[in-house]
């Protein structure tokens, strides 16, 4: 069985009703991820979750995109899922792709309902994501979101019909 690092960094993914503010906020906890795998029974997979950075992918910003780098580069996982915003995914796909050239298989995802509130976006990232490493040792950058997966700079967020779409 292969070891595999999620690095929870926030996003739509994570974010839960703030009863006080009204708001849906990025708490500081992997309890998005964890819910996810209670839901899909992996708890039995050989997985470590870490949670950095824990923002909106639009409050992200380069020290951001250059710690998540960090902490792939401190660990010694080469299947990495990481859990994003869904608005700067391609920034952060865009910059590892460049820093990791072909050394690792990095698969970002996301959602675009909370998991708090409907799980089935999310689940369905993460399922693909992880049958993409169980069955795949191209190295490489991809994104898993809407059910699809391509390679990071084949697929994007159409804002206009609120999914991703498969770019040729």
């Amino acid at each position: 069985m292969f070891k595999t690092l999620i690095i929870n960094s926030g996003g739509t993914f994570n974010k839960i009703y703030d009863h006080v503010s009204g708001e849906l906020i990025v708490p500081d906890n992997n309890s998005a991820v964890e819910k996810i795998f209670e839901l899909l029974n992996i708890n039995f997979l050989n997985i470590e979750i870490v949670g950095i950075v824990y923002k909106d992918s639009l409050q992200m910003i380069e020290k951001d995109r250059i710690e998540i780098g960090d902490l792939i580069e401190s660990k010694n996982y080469k299947k990495i899922i990481i859990v994003h915003g869904t608005d700067t995914i391609n920034l952060t796909a865009e910059y590892l792709s460049n820093r990791f050239k072909n050394s690792h298989q990095i698969v970002l995802i996301g959602a675009m309902k909370p998991i708090s509130i409907n799980p089935i976006d999310g689940a369905v990232n993460f399922g693909i994501a992880l049958s993409l490493l169980q069955t795949s040792e191209q190295n490489d950058i991809y994104i898993a979101m809407s059910g699809l997966i391509s390679h990071w700079n084949k697929i994007s967020k159409n804002k206009k019909i609120g999914r991703f779409e498969v770019i040729n």
